[in-house]
């Protein structure tokens, strides 16, 4: 889905401000025929848990209602009227006065509808629009609702974050062209020092196409037409990790009963190539290793609505510790994110919302006894389909950003159980279908080992979430250092792939310092991550180090959470911790080179996965 933009025949109309908002048991049975009772407000984009005071709205489980009433422009007369959501957490029903639009299930991709036999230029029409966060078996991620004595419902989720909702993401109406672009798929490869461009584009009817590729001063580099082009660019500046470079596609739909522009659409394009050859991860032909963070789409009060101000800062902050990459745990980010991250050369690991797909845990605890991950009665063919849809969807949103280089289909599934090779084989298959082009990865939790694995062959990379010296053999580093040595030997040994750790990380409470290095203090989360990094060094077929997490965030409430995940390297409020300043100087100046000793295996001499 192409992402709205304005220009000489396209015009966006943000809707984002204040709105009405109630819940659905304070509402009629049909709230989008009138005014929303009661005097609440809420903010767009945001979640709306942490906006109010009230605990029965920051926990509510179930439907919310939010409403306003906006003017169509008198201009907006030829053309299409289009309105569009960028995310409703987890599933959005859209009315337009007291008519149904239409819905979607998913919580962190765009939507749209075509509203324009709804609405007139020049008069003002009601929006109303319901969000509902449950999440039962068949979402993704997946949950349990369970009805209490009082009358109250309460929600059980399997992943170890708050489950913000609502509308996080900008709201807009969009007028385009009646013939206009509607997709456009680029695919760029190297031959030699050229820069090739292939372009896929499609049109909402007949149409000619014209296409023309632009370099950072404006000038033309490559000309193309038709629907299909190959577009070569001599001596390309390529896209690179800390270095980006973009050039500019332009495309142009002709009318060919008029042979007049009917619609122009502009693209940001970085020339490079991902692969996976042997044991090791190819940027441009290049071994790159992987330094960075899992984060999350976490802030005070907004909860998980994106906030261009933390977008920015968040970003210098990644800078100033010398990372060069993240992973969009546990759920696509706002697509914001993605294009300031192309601009600004981060590589970036885009993740499903595929989480909690493992009934053996409840917010990071153990439970006894627990039933399958995968059957009929749990996660099955009814998840499976959701999963791929949001898959679907995942891809077609992000296929075009150079910063985007693998996919991950999924974190900490229970891999280990049976069942989950049926569930994720079609999964792998649809993804490189769907982009052959980027690997595939999905992280394998603590439990899921190298013996008793039974997807990981299914990945180009395996990633791994590991706790040694936190969840097992707390304050034990010397007993944690054996153990981690010897998993990451044996998915080596038996998988000869690169391995990654995506996870790893202890709680740390910002201020609390010990002598001894006691757990919690800022002293052992230093220590642990020093341990991990000098057993990663030791590892030629190791690519890659996103510690867990970039900064502290909310979570639902736990013994072992006193006010959220605090295994952030940055406090919540994005202070360092002492365990900042460590990584600085470990990351800072590698350009994308491991760490420690010298990688020893020669990519060129390996077979490709």
């Amino acid at each position: 889905m192409l992402k709205p933009q304005t220009g000489a025949t396209r015009e966006i109309n943000n809707l984002d401000g204040v709105w009405r908002f109630a819940l659905d048991e304070a509402a009629h049975p049909a709230p989008w025929e009138g005014a929303l009772p009661g005097t609440l407000d809420v903010a767009v984009p945001a979640s709306y848990n942490d906006q109010f005071v009230n605990g029965a709205i920051r926990n509510h489980v179930g439907w919310v209602w939010y409403q306003r009433s906006f003017d169509v422009p008198r201009p907006w007369v030829d053309g299409r009227i289009v309105l569009r959501f960028d995310a409703a957490t987890h599933e959005g029903r859209v009315y337009v006065d007291d008519t149904f639009v239409g819905d979607h299930v998913g919580g962190y991709t765009p939507f749209e509808f075509d509203v324009t036999d709804l609405v007139e230029p020049g008069r003002r029409f009601r929006l109303t629009v319901g969000v509902n966060n449950e999440l039962t078996e068949h979402t993704v991620p997946p949950g349990h609702i369970f009805d209490l004595p009082d009358g109250r419902r309460k929600q059980q989720y399997h992943h170890d974050f708050f489950n913000y909702a609502g509308l996080a993401r900008s709201v807009s109406l969009l007028h385009v062209p009646a013939l206009r672009v509607t997709d456009v798929t680029v695919l760029t490869s190297i031959e030699d020092a050229d820069g090739i461009v292939d372009v896929t584009v499609e049109a909402s009817g007949a149409a000619d196409i014209r296409l023309s590729l632009r370099d950072e001063d404006g000038a033309v580099v490559a000309e193309g037409t038709g629907p299909q082009a190959q577009l070569r660019v001599a001596d390309a500046k390529l896209w690179r990790a800390g270095a980006a470079y973009l050039y500019v596609l332009e495309v142009t739909v002709v009318d060919p009963s008029t042979d007049e522009i009917a619609d122009v659409y502009t693209l940001n394009v970085g020339i490079r190539t991902v692969e996976v050859r042997g044991t090791q991860f190819l940027l441009n032909g290049e071994p790159f290793y992987f330094t960075g963070f899992g984060k999350h789409e976490d802030t005070a009060v907004r909860g998980k609505g994106h906030d261009n101000a933390y977008l920015v800062h968040d970003f210098q902050l990644l800078d100033w510790i010398g990372a060069n990459s993240f992973r969009t745990s546990h759920y696509p980010y706002a697509e914001e994110v993605l294009d300031y991250a192309d601009r600004h050369g981060i590589v970036v690991i885009d993740e499903t919302s595929a989480v909690g797909f493992n009934l053996g845990v409840a917010g990071g605890m153990t439970q006894r006894n627990p039933p399958p991950t995968f059957s009929p009665e749990t996660l099955g063919d009814e998840t499976q389909k959701t999963h791929a849809q949001h898959l679907r969807e995942l891809i077609a949103r992000d296929k075009n950003h150079p910063s985007v280089v693998m996919w991950c289909i999924a974190n900490e599934p229970a891999g280990q159980e049976d069942g989950a090779r049926e569930y994720f084989e079609p999964l792998t298959t649809l993804a490189r279908e769907l982009d052959p082009t980027r690997p595939v990865t999905y992280t394998a939790w603590l439990m899921a080992n190298a013996h008793n694995d039974q997807i990981a062959d299914l990945f180009d990379v395996i990633g791994i979430n590991r706790y040694f010296g936190w969840y097992i053999d707390l304050g034990d580093l010397a007993s944690a250092e054996q153990k981690l040595r010897a998993d990451i030997e044996a998915w080596i040994a038996r998988f000869q792939r690169p391995v990654f750790m995506m996870e790893y990380g202890a709680d740390t409470m910002a201020g609390l310092h010990a002598v001894d290095a006691a757990p919690w203090s800022e002293e052992y989360q230093q220590a642990y991550l020093e341990m991990h990094h000098r057993v990663f060094d030791d590892y030629p077929e190791f690519v890659g180090e996103h510690v867990w997490n970039f900064a502290d965030f909310r979570t639902g409430a736990g013994l072992h959470r006193v006010g959220g995940n605090k295994k952030g390297v940055f406090t919540r409020d994005r202070q360092p911790k002492a365990a900042a300043h460590s990584l600085k100087k470990r990351w800072v100046g590698l350009d994308g080179q491991k760490p420690g000793r010298a990688v020893e295996t020669n990519p060129q001499n390996d077979q490709g996965v």
